[in-house]
This record gives C-alpha cells, sequence and structure tokens, in this order.
C-alpha cells in the first residue's frame, strides 16, 4: 500500500517517522534522521535504516503492560539492512509523511499538492497528530480512529441555532472513512493493547475553550470523541483525487477550558508513535 500522512506539525511528523523505523514494506525509503519538513513541504519517506553516519530515533516504547513488538524478519535470501524484495503481484509498499501546517485551509493545500506532484498513486490518505479528546469517550493518552470526520463550525448560526453547510443547500461537512478500513485499525490497536476507541473526529477553525463550547459540540455531536484542526481539509483533498482518507489523533488534553497544566503532549506523542508502529506492521503492508 502507498500510504500518504500528513500531520500539522514537525514534531508530530517526528512521531509519526519514530513509528516506522521498523516499517517493513515491500520497498522501504530512507529518511536521515534529523530531517526539517518545511510547511507545504513535499513528503518525506520513511522506513529503511537512516545512511551509515545518521542518527536513528528510537522506536517508541509500548504503553504499560503491552508486549513489546518484535522486529521485522528479512526476507529469506536478503542482506541484513537491505529493503525486502516485492511480493508477488503486491504493490510497492511506501509511506510518505508530510508536515502541512495547522488548520483545514493549510491542511488541504498540503494534500492536494502532494497528491498532485506524486509520481505515483496513493492508496491511502492518514490525518495524524494529537488533539483534543472529548471527556465522556476519549481519555488522555487515548488514540481516536475517525469514522467520521467532520468540520464542526462549517455552516451558519442562525436564531434558531446551528445549520450545517449541507442544511443550507450547498457543501458537505462530513467525509466517511471506509468502514472496513477503520474496522483494521481498531482491531490492530486492540492486538497491540493500545486504549482507543472509533468515533467522529471534529475540525474546527478555533479550539474549544470554553465550557459553553464544548457543551454545544457535544450536543451537535454526541459521539465525537476527538477535536483537531486539519482533518476535514486533508479529507476534502483526498477525495478530489479519489483517494480514501481516515484520521487518526492521540489525545493530549481534554476539549474544554484551557488548562495547559493538565495537558499530555509527550503521552500523546508517545501514543502516537506506538499507533503508528502498530499499523506500520500491519495495516500499511495490507491492500484496501
Amino acid at each position: 500500500m502507498r500510504v500518504l500522512v500528513v500531520t500539522a506539525v514537525a514534531a508530530e511528523a517526528d512521531a509519526v517517522a519514530a513509528g516506522l523505523v521498523g516499517y517493513a514494506g515491500p520497498a522501504r525509503r530512507t529518511l536521515p534522521s534529523g530531517h526539517a519538513l518545511g510547511h507545504h513541504a513535499r513528503g518525506a519517506r520513511y522506513g529503511a535504516p537512516p545512511p551509515p553516519g545518521a542518527a536513528s530515533p528510537l522506536p517508541p516504547a509500548p504503553p504499560p503492560g503491552a508486549a513489546p513488538l518484535p522486529p521485522p524478519a528479512p526476507a529469506p535470501g536478503t542482506a541484513p539492512g537491505a529493503a525486502p524484495a516485492p511480493a508477488a503481484g503486491a504493490a510497492e509498499g511506501l509511506v510518505d509523511v508530510v508536515v502541512g501546517g495547522v488548520g483545514p485551509a493549510a491542511a488541504a493545500v498540503a494534500t492536494t499538492s502532494a497528491l498532485a506532484a506524486s509520481p505515483y498513486a496513493y492508496d491511502l490518505v492518514v490525518s495524524a497528530g494529537i488533539g483534543g479528546g472529548f471527556a465522556a469517550h476519549a481519555p488522555l493518552g487515548a488514540v481516536v480512529v475517525s469514522d467520521a470526520i467532520i468540520a464542526a463550525d462549517l455552516g451558519a448560526d442562525t436564531p434558531d441555532g446551528y445549520l450545517a453547510v449541507e442544511e443550507l443547500g450547498f457543501g458537505r461537512s462530513v467525509h466517511l472513512p471506509p468502514p472496513a478500513l477503520t474496522d483494521r485499525i481498531a482491531k490492530t490497536l486492540h492486538e497491540g493493547r493500545q486504549r482507543h476507541v472509533v468515533a467522529p473526529v471534529l475540525t474546527v477553525s478555533t479550539v474549544t475553550g470554553t465550557a459553553a463550547r464544548t457543551a454545544e459540540l457535544g450536543a451537535r455531536h454526541p459521539r465525537a470523541a476527538a477535536e483537531a484542526m486539519e482533518g476535514f481539509g486533508v479529507a476534502e483533498a483526498a477525495a478530489a483525487h479519489g483517494v480514501p482518507a481516515v484520521e487518526i489523533r492521540a489525545v493530549s488534553n481534554t476539549v474544554g477550558p484551557r488548562d495547559r497544566a493538565a495537558w499530555r503532549i509527550g503521552q500523546a506523542m508517545d501514543s502516537l508513535r506506538y499507533a503508528v508502529q502498530l499499523l506500520s506492521t500491519t495495516v500499511f503492508l495490507e491492500e484496501l
């Protein structure tokens, strides 16, 4: 499978890259450690060990109680450190990671630029990073796998309440990842003992910071487990190119009044790394 992963900032891309250290796709790609992925930059490729002399990031530790993943076994006849030959009849395996910038517009531009510039077709686009979790559904450190990617503020306020763009008679505010894909991702996380939930992820242009706004979003989207700022832009660009998309968010803080002392960004990055590590040895090697 050829996968494009779009993050908002370089720290998230670093977490994804750390999870991909053991990626053993039919064709592996190398990016030296110490990379710099610029805003709207073309994707970087991860997977094989870095070249001689380049420092290699350590793979993430699994969450407490989880068994560590074994290193990928080389294919018969493959020299240590060499990329394995493609399996018979299998598509070339590839994971590209792009730092797209913050917000749905930046994410959409970065995603569509990467898709348009690529010399090959992607099979899947993943919006990945950390985000806020709704306390009723997603605790700190949990991973949210989207079964819907929703533009939560793409619409209009009226005296009778909020109207989504569909209710205004134009546009769309929801993208639905393939159910079989979300099921496979959830199964993989479950088998790796990574706490997770399959639920809608909201895309907002302004991060929620009040109890009133939290209650409003919860009333409109009672199943929503997380909010972030890029997923809908990524999904919209992917849809324009006919590529399925899914959003994966590790929860760093609770949606609501902003209490920085309660944020757990490091824990969320660890969960993101471990989730990618699990997916890179299973889902990223399969066909949709």
